[in-house]
């Protein structure tokens, strides 16, 4: 795991929604925690691409709902700008289910899959069909 891009903006918060983009029969995440972040009193902690956070299970299958698991964000709707330039948005905010060897749970990723995130865990380029 590489260190984060100080560049990419964070809108994700704790209590937020996210798609769950593999097949481990989750479908939709909630926040509950962002790992590694050191903000101030009374500050909500909050995550963008590329960050670890831990989510919990709100739907999918009964063997998976209601657990936590440790996910990598690849994907949020609010946009962010690129070194060379480029705005970049995608159309939903999404995750992936990692274990704790920081490799996807999955064995597919379904949609793109940010580069900003792939850069940091190269494991989950394995997995991803598409890297934007």
């Amino acid at each position: 795991m590489k260190a984060i891009n100080p560049g990419i903006t964070r809108p994700l918060q704790k209590g937020s929604s996210l798609v769950c983009a593999d097949n481990t029969g989750a479908k939709e995440l909630q926040i509950i925690a962002v790992i590694g972040y050191k903000g101030r009193r009374k500050a909500r902690p909050n995550g963008g691409i590329g960050s670890v956070v831990v989510c919990r299970v709100v739907k999918g299958t009964e063997k998976v709902r209601h657990e936590m698991f440790r996910c990598v964000i690849i994907r949020q709707k609010k946009e962010f700008r690129r070194p060379d330039g480029m705005w970049v948005r995608f159309e939903d905010n999404a995750a992936v289910i990692i274990d704790d060897l920081e490799a996807p749970k999955g064995s597919f990723i379904k949609g793109p899959v940010a580069r900003e995130a792939v850069h940091r865990f190269s494991t989950i380029s394995k997995v991803a069909s598409i890297v934007a």
